[in-house]
């Protein structure tokens, strides 16, 4: 018998699950399962869900369809270590102190970043792969990996590698799995399938090594794309970079066009590149099928992206960490079963960042987000893919050359770059895209008269960003000398 109480109760529910976002059947304070899946240079054109023919991700697009694809989604800084403290915490590179070149993470921010934030209030914690970066007490100190503050651990330092045995924490799989990308999904598997069994979350976290240099696909799926060709982007080759500034040229990645291959032997080094990527691919299918397996499937949150992009040839660069599309623009799809806009093939154009895992993360398990994140909840979107939840994010370059150093503000359709250097053949240098009706960078509209107001708008916004360095940069690790340094003069 259905109490007058109990009906209301449920009729309460049914009315508060719209503002809420979730089914009808599901109970609001139900804590989700959340597994969060990171590439390493994975750029957005190696995706069918983002439009490329040319390659086989079934079991992304699947997810794409499953849930919302964000296509203006940015890592803040467009290399591994940095970005990967980002995604931790929630912050700026110049609030984490941490990048190659500069410093380890203080032991202070990772204790407010996601994992440990999500394991102190009962959720059991996995993490597999390449962690990227280390966690130390003082700065300029040595760091360690924090191996501790996970219930499970497949973890490695520096870039890891391919061979699975040579892997520390995942010597287990060698034998089944002699290729890391694939040995992960196993991981992730039998940490899905031991979680599901009690009565906590959980929330695992795995950091591919793939499509990471030097390229080191797995030979079983070799013959996905043998000998196939590929269709290049609209702005490959040096003749649609000539327009960007003298000081982007002057890092590794404007001559990796000719080292790493992308102007003689395209083909085989993309075939190659997706190769990687399709055992990714692999890997998510299986954990997706671990999760259906364990029963888990209506209550597990499932996010997959990348640490940064890659030019592969575009404008005549390669490799990352420059401000430009290519490298800082990546894929992103979050799948949540429990909601109602799941299954409608649903996509979101504002503009979101990598700071704004970690706030998503705890929001979707319950937990208060801490003041000190820069990031947002991106599950607004998630109701309203038009909704709008920043109006603009930094896109930070301190890593390499000082000759490359560049600051940039973006917008969910307009891009400022700022690169201070100067000597007697280079002068500081802006540039300005309208990244909504040229996503390729094909036109720099600085000195363009019919930009000049939007020109404007983005030098203030530009100036803004460059007072937040000021105000918030940690004072170590170099990091506070560069808001002088990114002035405009």
């Amino acid at each position: 018998m259905v109490t007058k109480f109990a009906f209301t109760l449920c009729l309460l529910l049914q009315a508060c699950s719209p503002c809420l976002g979730l089914t009808g059947d599901t109970v609001a304070n139900q804590r989700p399962n959340i597994v969060f899946l990171l590439a390493d240079d994975q750029c957005t054109y190696s995706m069918g869900c983002y439009g490329t023919p040319d390659v086989q991700t079934p079991n992304m697009d699947n997810l794409a369809r499953d849930g919302v694809i964000f296509d203006c989604h940015y890592d803040t800084t467009a290399i591994c270590m940095a970005s990967r403290a980002n995604i931790m915490t929630g912050m700026y590179e110049y609030k984490t102190g941490c990048n190659f070149e500069h410093g380890a993470l203080l032991s202070e921010h990772w204790h407010r970043s996601y994992p440990m934030l999500l394991r102190a209030e009962g959720y059991q914690t996995a993490f597999a792969g390449k962690f990227g970066f280390e966690v130390t007490e003082q700065p300029g100190s040595k760091g360690i990996l924090p191996a501790d503050g996970f219930d499970r651990w497949g973890g490695g330092p520096g870039q890891t590698n391919y061979q699975t045995k040579r892997n520390t924490s995942m010597v287990d799989y060698a034998k089944d799995y002699p290729h890391s990308t694939v040995s992960y999904g196993a991981f992730g598997s039998d940490f899905i399938a031991e979680a599901a069994k009690s009565d906590r979350p959980f929330c695992l976290s795995i950091s591919f090594k793939a499509p990471h240099k030097p390229a080191t696909p797995d030979p079983q799926f070799d013959s996905v794309y043998a000998k196939k060709t590929f269709t290049r982007p609209a702005n490959y080759g040096r003749e649609y970079g000539e327009h960007f500034s003298l000081q982007s040229r002057t890092g590794r990645q404007f001559e990796r066009f000719h080292s790493w291959n992308y102007s003689d032997k395209y083909d085989e080094v993309m075939a190659t590149y997706y190769q990687q990527i399709y055992a990714i691919d692999v890997a998510l299918g299986m954990i997706r099928e671990a999760i259906d397996t364990a029963g888990v499937k209506e209550n597990t949150v499932v996010i997959y992206t990348s640490d940064n992009g890659f030019f592969c040839g575009s404008h005549g660069y390669g490799s990352k960490v420059l401000p430009y599309e290519e490298s800082s623009r990546v894929p992103l799809i979050i799948f949540d079963p429990r909601h109602r806009n799941s299954g409608k093939q649903l996509r979101c154009d504002s503009l979101t960042g990598n700071v704004d895992f970690a706030p998503t993360i705890l929001k979707l398990a319950g937990i208060k987000v801490p003041e000190n994140m820069d990031g947002q909840d991106l599950m607004p979107l998630y109701d309203d893919p038009k909704a709008k939840i920043h109006d603009s994010l930094p896109l930070i370059n301190v890593w390499g050359p000082d000759k490359a150093h560049s600051y940039a503000v973006v917008t969910d359709s307009w891009k400022y770059i700022y690169w201070p250097y100067r000597d007697d053949k280079i002068s500081p240098t802006e540039e300005l895209y309208d990244t909504q009706n040229d996503p390729g960078e094909l036109t720099e509209l600085s000195e363009i008269e019919s930009a000049a107001g939007d020109l404007i708008r983005m030098r203030q916004i530009y100036d803004q960003a460059v007072k937040s360095w000021q105000k918030d940069a940690v004072p170590y690790h170099k990091y506070s000398q560069f808001g002088e340094h990114f002035q405009r003069h």
